[in-house]
C-alpha cells in the first residue's frame, strides 16, 4: 500500500475524531448552559399561572352560562 495514502487515510481519520471530540465537549457545555438556564423554571411558573387562569375563566363562563337559564327559568315560573 502506498506510504501517501496510509498517511492521508490517518490524518483523515484523526481530522474527524478530533471533529467529534470539538462537537461532543461543545454539546457538553451547552447542556450545563442549559441546565443552569432558568428559563426552565420559568416557564414551569408560566404554566402553573396559565393553568390557574384557564381555570378560573373556566369557572367564570360557566357560572356565566348557569345564571342566566336560572333567572329565566324563574321568570317563567312568575
Amino acid at each position: 500500500m502506498n506510504l501517501a495514502l496510509v498517511h492521508d487515510r490517518l490524518h483523515i481519520k484523526s481530522f474527524w475524531e478530533k471533529r467529534i471530540q470539538d462537537d461532543s465537549e461543545h454539546a457538553e457545555t451547552e447542556e450545563q448552559r442549559r441546565s443552569q438556564s432558568a428559563l426552565g423554571k420559568l416557564r414551569g411558573e408560566w404554566l402553573v399561572r396559565l393553568e390557574a387562569r384557564n381555570k378560573h375563566l373556566k369557572m367564570l363562563n360557566e357560572s356565566f352560562l348557569k345564571k342566566p337559564k336560572t333567572e329565566s327559568t324563574e321568570q317563567n315560573q312568575t
